[in-house]
């Protein structure tokens, strides 16, 4: 009898071993849907991120929806028709700020959409609430402002620092208050699914030209979480090149400015730990050859082992 109970004992732990360590080591799905800052409409700042295997997904930021799903299904990173694979697959929105290359795709695309919830800090939601869901604007299809109110969109404040379900998916979030162009606010969100963290920043500068201790009160939490192997990915913009004047970065980042946050992070971290994140580049704006130019400056100040990604829209990136 016990012959017999031993194999299936061995096999049950073996299984159960390998669904622990597949827990701990969530990977995720992300789907550019824009990648870009500035002015091309069909390219903004825009991702769907689920869990791996997962079709659940949430958006950081919402610059692009449609054309973005678009090219996701040419790239066969997505199947289905455009339409309803925003209804069904896009859970919900996580906006980092108001700005129109951040919002505009949810706005445009909103008769089509379905019932979710907007996620963002209470001062985000107010100026979606106030200036662009409304009958003057657009249409009103949330569930506050100007009545009536189509009640197609709940909006969810988020208090800084406390961790929320996103509802319909297998993740959660924590948000945290970022300076982009003072005094005008932007939002980092945690996204975790069990013990996998990913980190996305909306538009932000760099403390001493912000005047402000947002980017390194946010290191500091993360760090811990860099340290334990958690954190798989940070996004993190750069809007311009290293010849942009301070005077002139309305709260953005160049390759030197970005150089010089990872170095905080470094400060912070085990040097192991910090080599395994992956730092996927946002938000750059146009024209071609000012991107071709942050881009070349990037790869030739990095380290030979820090892990850049620079994402093309439609094209699906797996983060381990």
């Amino acid at each position: 009898m016990f012959k017999k109970i031993l194999p299936a004992l061995i096999c049950f732990s073996v299984f159960t071993i390998n669904c622990w360590a597949q827990e701990k080591n969530t990977s995720f799905t992300v789907i550019p849907l824009g990648v870009k800052g500035g002015d091309d409409e069909s390219n903004l700042s825009s991702y769907m991120i689920a869990p791996k295997g997962s079709e659940n997904y949430i958006c950081l930021d919402a610059g692009t929806i449609n054309a973005g799903i678009q090219k996701a299904i040419d790239h066969r990173s997505l199947k289905g028709v455009s339409e309803e694979i925003q209804r069904q697959q896009i859970k919900g929105y996580l906006i980092s700020h108001a700005h129109l290359d951040h919002v505009s795709g949810l706005i445009i695309n909103s008769p089509a959409d379905t019932v979710k919830n907007i996620y963002g800090l209470a001062s985000v939601l107010n100026i979606l609430r106030d200036k662009y869901f409304t009958w003057d604007a657009w249409a009103n299809f949330a569930n506050e402002g100007e009545k009536p109110q189509l009640k197609k969109y709940t909006y969810f404040p988020l208090s800084e620092g406390s961790t929320y379900p996103l509802e319909g998916t297998e993740m959660r979030v924590k948000a945290f208050e970022l300076s982009h162009g003072n005094p005008y606010k932007s939002t980092a969100f945690l996204v975790s699914h069990n013990e996998s963290y990913v980190l996305y920043l909306g538009d932000t500068g760099a403390d001493e030209i912000e005047k402000s201790d947002k980017l390194a009160k946010l290191w500091q939490t993360i760090a811990p979480i860099i340290n334990a192997g958690q954190l798989k990915a940070i996004f993190l913009e750069v809007s311009f090149p290293n010849e942009q004047p301070d005077k002139q970065l309305f709260g953005h980042l160049t390759p030197k400015l970005f150089f010089s946050e990872l170095s905080k992070i470094e400060s912070l971290t085990d040097a192991k730990a910090f080599k395994k994140v992956s730092f996927i580049i946002t938000h750059t704006k146009p024209p071609e050859e000012t991107a071709k130019k942050v881009k070349k400056q990037l790869i030739q100040g990095k380290s030979k082992d820090l892990m850049l990604i620079f994402p093309e829209q439609g094209k699906h990136l797996t983060i381990n």
